[in-house]
C-alpha cells in the first residue's frame, strides 16, 4: 500500500532516479519508463499554480526513526520488532528499500524529491506573467517559500547523511549534493557538496527566504507554510548546530521578544489538564494549528507514533527522567499523558496518530500523523543554550524559568543557579562552573521536551554523547562512541551504484 503511494510520489522528478535508482528498487520496467515524458513535471503557467505545487516541497518523512538509535530507547518486549527497527537500535546500516517508512533511505528519497518540488518553481518563476503590484507581492512570497523548503530539506539531509558542522573541519568533510536546479535528463552523475558548501547554500538560501516572506498568499493555515515564524526558528536551529550563538539569539530573540511566554504552550493549565485524561483530545489540542507555540506543521508517513511498533523508553527510564528536576515537590506535567508500549515501555502521547484510505471505499492507506517541524519551546531551548555557551548565564536562566513555569506544578518552581548547582551535587565545587551546570541542565530540558520526536539524536551528534544499548538478552550491551562514524548515516547504495555519490566511511 505505501509502494503506491510512494511510486506517485516518485513520478514527479527524474533526480530523484538519478539519485536512487527507483525505477530499478521499486521494479518498475524499462518499456514503462520508456512510455513516459523523460521530464514529467506539471505545467506551471501561473502563480496559483506555482504556489500550489510547493505544498510538495515539505517532505513527507519522518526524522523520528532517529529516536530508535538514541539513549531514550531500550529493548522493548512484547512489540513488532521490524528489519529497519533492529537495524537502528544497533547502529547498523539500514537495508530497506525507498518505500519503507522511517528509515534514512525513505527521508533521503522524500526529502529530495521535496527539494525538486521547490527547485521546479524557483526556475518558472522568472518566466510567469507578473504585471501587477500584488502579483509581484505573490512571486516574492512563492520565491520566499521554495527557498525555505529547499534551505530546509538540505539542512535536515546534512545533519544525518554527514558529520556534525565544526569549522575546523566542514571544508574538507563530505556533506550532501545541494541541488538547485531542476533534473532534466534521466542518470545524471552528482557529487556532495562539503558540509561547509551545503551550510553556506542553506544559510543564503534561509536568509533569502526570510526576506521575502509574505503570509498573505497561504491558501489554508499559515501554520502548514513557512510563514515569518517559522522562518525565524528554522534559523534558530541553524545557527544553534553550526555554534554561531550570536546569530542564535538574535534570531530567537526577534520570535520571543518582549514576551517569550508566549510561544510556550502551558501543560500547568486548566485546559490541558482536562485534555490530559483523552489519548485523542490531548494530541489534537497540544499539536493544534491554534497555538502560537506550534510555528510550522507538516504531515508525516511513519509509524513512530504507534504502540505497538518497535522499541521506546523503557518505564524505568520513562519515570526516572521525569522526577529528575530541582523542586521538592512539583511535578513534571510532560509526564503524563503517556501510553503503555509493549510489555516494559511507555511512550508520551504528543501527536494523534491517523489514516488515509487510499479511496473512500479502500480498506488500505498509509499511516501519518501531523508533525510539530518548529516549536516555541525548541527556540527557547536554543536560546538558553546559547546564552548558556556565551557564559550569559543569567539570561539562560531566565529563558529555563520560562519553560519552567509552563512544566512544573505544585510548589516552588523558582530556578537559580545555586539550585541548579544542588541538583547536580556540585554545590561549592570549584572545577565545576557555573556555566557547566547550566548547559548540562538545559540539555536534559531539551531531552525531556522532545522525547519520542527526534531531536534528541541531533544533541548526541553535536555533544559528542555516548550511547549504549542493552540487547534482548537484559546483560549485554553495545555503545556508540563519542566520535562513532555510525552516527552517520549510510546514503543509499543506489545512490552510489547509479548516482555517482563517495559512500560515508565506515
Amino acid at each position: 500500500m505505501h509502494k503506491m503511494f510512494a511510486i506517485m510520489e516518485v513520478k514527479f522528478s527524474a533526480l530523484i532516479r538519478s539519485l536512487l535508482l527507483v525505477l530499478v528498487l521499486l521494479g518498475t520496467s524499462c518499456e514503462e519508463f520508456l512510455d513516459e515524458v523523460p521530464d514529467n513535471r506539471v505545467a506551471l503557467d501561473n502563480l496559483d499554480k506555482a504556489q500550489q505545487l510547493l505544498t510538495n516541497a515539505y517532505s513527507i518523512s519522518s526524522y523520528a526513526f532517529n529516536d530508535w538509535m538514541s539513549d531514550n530507547v531500550g529493548f522493548t518486549n512484547g512489540v513488532n520488532i521490524r528489519t529497519n527497527h533492529r537495524q537502528a537500535y544497533a547502529w547498523e546500516d539500514f537495508t530497506d528499500g525507498p518505500t519503507t517508512q522511517d528509515t534514512p533511505i525513505f527521508f533521503w528519497f522524500e526529502t529530495y524529491n521535496a527539494i525538486a518540488h521547490a527547485n521546479e518553481v524557483l526556475a518558472i518563476l522568472d518566466e510567469l506573467p507578473v504585471n501587477t503590484e500584488e502579483l509581484k507581492a505573490q512571486k516574492r512570497a512563492a520565491e520566499s517559500e521554495a527557498l525555505l523548503t529547499r534551505a530546509y530539506g538540505h539542512f535536515m539531509l546534512v545533519n544525518l547523511f554527514a558529520k556534525h558542522y565544526d569549522q575546523s573541519t566542514a571544508g574538507s568533510n563530505l556533506g550532501v549534493p545541494y541541488i538547485e536546479t531542476p533534473e532534466t535528463i534521466f542518470i545524471k552523475q552528482y557529487t556532495r557538496n562539503t558540509i561547509q558548501e551545503v551550510y553556506d547554500k542553506v544559510e543564503e538560501d534561509m536568509l533569502g527566504g526570510l526576506d521575502l516572506v509574505d503570509e498573505g498568499f497561504f491558501a489554508n493555515s499559515g501554520k502548514y507554510h513557512f510563514n515569518l515564524n517559522a522562518a525565524l526558528a528554522f534559523a534558530s536551529r541553524f545557527y544553534l548546530f553550526k555554534g554561531d550563538y550570536s546569530n542564535c539569539i538574535d534570531f530567537s530573540s526577534r520570535l520571543l521578544d518582549p514576551n517569550p511566554a508566549n510561544f510556550v504552550r502551558d501543560l500547568t493549565s486548566q485546559e490541558f489538564q482536562n485534555a490530559s485524561s483523552s489519548i485523542t483530545g490531548y494530541p489534537q489540542l497540544y499539536s493544534s494549528p491554534d497555538l502560537p507555540s506550534n510555528l510550522l506543521l507538516m504531515r508525516k508517513i511513519s509509524l513512530v507514533q504507534r504502540t505497538d511498533f518497535a522499541h521506546g523508553p523503557l518505564s524505568s527510564f520513562y519515570g526516572d527522567l521525569f522526577t529528575s528536576h530541582p523542586f521538592l515537590t512539583a511535578n513534571d506535567m510532560r509526564e503524563n499523558p503517556a501510553l503503555i508500549k509493549g510489555n516494559n515501555a511507555l511512550f508520551p502521547v504528543r501527536y494523534e496518530s491517523l489514516f488515509e484510505r487510499s479511496s473512500l471505499n479502500s480498506n488500505v492507506g498509509f499511516p501519518y500523523h501531523i508533525n510539530l517541524a518548529f516549536r516555541g519551546e525548541e527556540v527557547l531551548l536554543n536560546r538558553a543554550e546559547s546564552n548558556a555557551m556565551l557564559n550569559r548565564i543569567g539570561d539562560a536562566i531566565d529563558d529555563l524559568q520560562v519553560l519552567t513555569d509552563n512544566r512544573y506544578s505544585g510548589g516552588s518552581v523558582e530556578l537559580s543557579i545555586e539550585l541548579i548547582r544542588a541538583f547536580f551535587g556540585v554545590t561549592g565545587d570549584p572545577f565545576i562552573s557555573d556555566q557547566q551546570v547550566v548547559l548540562e541542565y538545559t540539555i536534559l530540558e531539551r531531552r525531556k521536551e522532545f522525547l519520542a520526536q527526534g531531536l534528541r539524536w541531533f544533541d548526541i551528534r553535536r555533544l559528542e554523547l555516548e550511547v549504549e544499548h542493552v540487547l534482548a538478552d537484559g546483560g549485554s550491551t553495545i555503545l556508540l562512541e563519542e566520535d562513532d562514524l555510525r552516527k552517520i548515516l549510510q546514503i543509499p547504495t543506489s545512490a552510489v551504484d547509479v548516482g555517482g555519490l563517495q559512500p560515508n566511511p565506515r
